[in-house]
């Protein structure tokens, strides 16, 4: 095991990166599509419509894995546009942080 150089920073903790899309299929293309989008890591798919309109998030450790998935989605064949809606990242212990309730508990 290799150790830091001594003025190298520490490794950055964790993250977790969530990300939540629009995505219009062609409405023939729809099954295909929806299967294509489960079978990439940490996509889940929560609502779809008969004219092609899919409401997926995605779950990713980095950046980098983030946009792979997403540029991943826009290229399957049968998608025709997807559109960003929410993107939030944070570290894993700050996500896994309990918050208190309005009254205090």
């Amino acid at each position: 095991m290799s150790a830091l150089p001594p003025n190298a920073p520490p490794p950055a903790p964790p993250e977790l990166h969530i990300a939540s899309l629009v995505v219009h299929a062609l409405p023939h293309r729809l099954p295909d599509v929806r299967a294509a989008i489960l079978a990439i890591a940490g996509s889940d798919i929560h609502g779809a419509s008969d004219t092609g309109k899919l409401v997926v998030t995605l779950e990713a450790p980095t950046t980098d894995d983030m946009m792979a998935r997403i540029s991943e989605i826009q290229r399957l064949d049968g998608v025709l546009a997807s559109a960003l809606v929410y993107q939030h990242a944070d570290t894993l212990a700050a996500m896994n942080e309990e918050i208190g309730d309005a009254h205090g508990s």
